[in-house]
């Protein structure tokens, strides 16, 4: 996600459609920005429909580059400087009204709805504030690609990347302009990019978290630098003002295929890239970017072929907007997923979800386009707060605009300090946790186990290793089974889980019935499972399946249950049919059990454990058949 680039009133291709075309206008880029922020609109909307549309942000960091740079130098080679002030109060009026606008009124609805789409508000406030939101995330460990209690404005964070670099970009060209040629300075941007690709690569494969990796300014910063030394590069040859340019058939179809090819390359990437992998760090991204800059130079060239065709009606119009789709998209779903809860985030539900979030966006945008962007572009930021003090020397229409604002100002400030002081420090989700781990604390030793195998287990005969969803449950697995010894811990997965086993099973320590839920953190491994079993020994055991809106939970569930058919004394504990009937006993990530959902999940260990017990053919789970 990002925002969209902007260009100035007079280097965009007019506010409004049929506006007259400046000579600072760049054929293509408006339906190109279209395009960009309908893979990031359906990634988030839709999950599971475009599984790499993240890769829409950096085409618009692609774009940003080329656009922005190709302004600056223009500006200097008109004025023989580069008026930093100037640039940067462009930067303020086109940004922050829509960016203010999104803040206020999402946070507003957020304290209506509910408290987990309100924990860390103040902090994210002040990261998109200050345009640091990545490092903010990066900070407090957010996790990008989780959907589950997600952050109400994580969609700033590339927002403040782009800020970030359009503080820096105009210094160092200033500084390059004046003391080397423009090829040296197109060098040195494009070697700082193709560092920083590496550095996204080396930080993957090093092992380092997903967010680092993707949020870093060092690390996402490529395709800006790469965007800005393809302007340096083509700015000599495309020269603004001059005459018109005619390109020969043979170019044009030369430039065809460059931009479809690369258009080609995105929408596969975006189909097939996976959130989070090392794959995406290292070569996918990167790759995105090389794609969407052959498309900005091929189709950026005058009356090239398909530039033309991205400039049709729908796609600029579409583009002209795409700031306010990106800022408003992300924050209407959080706030519709809390609102719907956990169904909402799962089959037609998430439909519905993802189609009332988009005609949300849609209009939030174009109202904010309309009626607060173009004003505060045509009469800049300080004209429009004066106007806001003074609404009667305005016209008409622009009184009943400061009108409307100062409304909007009065009812959502207020709310807004509400928000922040009431905010909670932890979600239902990490409440949910942390009742489980102060269960754990203070769990009481374990009584003997019971003297003869043959008898029913009770807790002393039990040993659970799981993870989180273990973890909030422990609480009613306790008192369930007094005395069950229980290892449970966030984010663990099968792997870690198999060397918590083995090492129970190396001191003596394993009971006669194991319990593991394992499987909502990623997939299961054919091995891992075996080898599960070769430690179990003789021991009963009891996989629990899993519960969650992601995309290996059916395929753990199915891996877990075709394993429990062909070993004898396995069985699986169907949480998952037990919790899907009941979303709300589950912690707003529709993940996390409450103390009732908790109940129910011992209830399925406590089936699966009496199934156990049971003769073969009379709960369907025998040795597999020679």
């Amino acid at each position: 996600m990002t925002a969209p680039p902007t260009a100035s009133p007079s280097a965009r291709s007019g506010a409004r459609l049929g506006a007259p075309r400046s000579s600072g206008w760049f054929g293509g880029l408006d339906g190109l920005r279209a395009v960009a922020v309908a893979l990031v609109v359906v990634y988030h909307l839709f999950p599971g429909a475009l599984p790499g549309g993240f890769i829409g942000v950096d085409v618009f960091f692609a774009i940003s580059g080329f656009l922005i740079t190709s302004l600056l130098l223009r500006e200097a080679d008109r004025s023989g400087t580069i008026r930093l002030g100037r640039f940067w109060r462009r930067r303020a009026r086109r940004l922050l009204p829509a960016l203010g606008a999104t803040l206020l009124v999402c946070t507003t609805a957020a304290l209506a709805v509910g408290r987990d789409a309100l924990v860390g508000i103040g902090g994210q406030l002040l990261g998109a504030a200050f345009f640091v939101s990545n490092w903010v995330y990066t900070a407090t460990g957010v996790d990008y690609f989780a959907k589950d209690a997600p952050e109400l404005f994580r969609n700033t964070w590339s927002l403040s990347i782009e800020e970030q670099f359009y503080v820096a970009l105009p210094l160092l060209l200033l500084l390059l302009l004046r003391r080397a040629k423009r090829s040296t300075a197109c060098a040195l941007l494009f070697a700082l990019g193709i560092a920083s690709a590496i550095w996204m690569a080396v930080l993957a494969f090093s092992g380092a978290p997903p967010t680092r990796v993707y949020f870093g300014s060092d690390t996402h910063v490529f395709g800006l630098l790469l965007g800005a030394a393809l302007a340096l590069r083509l700015y000599r040859d495309e020269r603004l003002g001059g005459a018109p340019v005619i390109i020969e058939r043979q170019a044009q179809i030369r430039l065809l295929a460059i931009s479809v090819g690369g258009l080609a390359v995105l929408l596969w990437l975006a189909c097939v890239l996976r959130e989070g992998s090392v794959e995406s760090f290292a070569g996918g991204i990167q790759l995105a970017t090389v794609a969407a800059l052959a498309v900005v130079a091929a189709v950026t060239r005058p009356g090239a072929w398909l530039g033309r065709a991205l400039d049709v009606a729908p796609l600029r119009w579409v583009g002209a907007r795409s700031y306010g789709i990106y800022l408003w998209h992300w924050p209407v779903w959080v706030l519709g997923a809390e609102l719907m809860g956990p169904e909402g985030r799962t089959g037609a539900g998430s439909w519905v979800l993802g189609l009332g979030a988009l005609l949300i966006t849609v209009a939030c945008a174009a109202l904010s386009y309309r009626y607060l962007e173009l004003p505060v572009r045509a009469l800049g930021l300080r004209r429009s707060v004066g106007l806001l003090i003074r609404p009667a020397q305005g016209t008409l229409r622009r009184r009943r605009i400061a009108s409307a604002v100062l409304v909007l100002l009065f009812l959502t400030l207020p709310a807004v300090t509400i928000a922040v002081a009431t905010a909670p420090s932890r979600s239902s989700s990490a409440e949910a946790i942390l009742r489980g781990q102060e269960a754990l604390r203070k769990k009481k030793p374990a009584p003997p186990p019971a003297a003869a195998a043959s008898t029913q287990p009770v807790g002393g005969d039990i040993t659970a290793v799981g993870d989180s969803v273990m973890l909030a449950s422990s609480p009613e697995l306790a008192a369930r089974f007094p005395g069950i010894s229980i290892d449970a811990e966030v984010s663990r997965g099968l792997g870690a889980g198999l060397g918590i086993v083995e090492d129970l099973a190396g001191r003596g320590e394993l009971r006669r019935v194991l319990v593991v839920g394992l499987g909502t953190n990623g997939p299961v491994l054919d091995d891992d499972l075996a080898r599960l079993r070769s430690v179990a020994g003789t021991r009963q055991l009891v996989l629990v399946n899993a519960h969650a809106d992601r995309d290996w939970i059916p395929g753990v569930n199915a891996d877990l249950q075709k394993f429990a058919a062909q070993h004898r004394g396995v069985v699986v504990a169907d949480w998952n049919s037990a919790i899907t009937p009941r979303p709300e006993l589950l912690a707003g990530d529709g993940i996390h059990p409450e103390p009732e959902g908790g109940s129910r999940y011992a209830d399925s260990v406590a089936k699966a454990i009496a199934a156990l017990q049971q003769p073969d053919e009379a709960v369907g789970f025998g040795a597999p058949r020679r």
